[in-house]
């Protein structure tokens, strides 16, 4: 079978809707301070997806891994976007909490971000270990997930650079 070129296979994918949940995980931001989740949400929807669920939950580990699964073992939902807790500081685990859940990794995610981020902001990119990979759902499907710094700059980096732009594609890719 002759290989497809990015180009072909994003024509492919179409611009299918791909249903999301979104998480900002902060101790401090609330329903009406946090301004990283809400700004995923209307990105996603402009670009023609669904945004099925949105929480925002402390930096806990336990509370963390318990929406993640949450959202893993829905068949509707097909990515998960996180923002908040992809530091070095003590209280941030969102990307332990991420990492243990991932089968396959997208590396090339974060290392693209950081690379973005550094014409931004400089050495301090190296600051952030965002992620993002393939969440198993007990063998009954896939679940993307994206995890995001907090910054409002960071989200508009990884969403308008790399998750819009390909969001498509990773899905029609995982169901060939």
């Amino acid at each position: 079978m002759p290989s497809q070129s990015t180009t072909e296979h994003r024509e492919a994918a179409g611009d299918q809707a791909v249903a999301c949940a979104v998480l900002t995980v902060s101790d401090t931001r609330t329903a009406e301070t946090d301004r990283g989740g809400p700004l995923i949400a209307q990105l996603l929807t402009a670009a023609g997806h669904i945004v099925v669920d949105r929480a925002i939950c402390r930096d806990e580990p336990g509370e963390i891994a318990s929406r993640l699964d949450e959202w893993i073992s829905q068949q509707r939902v097909q990515a998960i976007l996180t923002t908040g807790g992809t530091g070095i500081a003590k209280r941030d685990s969102t990307i332990d909490i991420v990492a243990a859940r991932l089968t396959h990794r997208l590396d090339g995610f974060g290392e693209l971000f950081r690379m973005l981020s550094y014409n931004e902001v400089g050495a301090a990119a190296m600051l952030s270990r965002a992620i993002a990979g393939l969440a198993m759902r007990d063998g009954a499907g896939d679940t993307f997930i994206f995890a995001m710094p907090g910054s409002v700059n960071a989200i508009e980096t990884a969403m308008k650079n790399l998750i819009v732009p390909e969001l498509s594609h990773l899905v029609w890719e995982r169901k060939k």
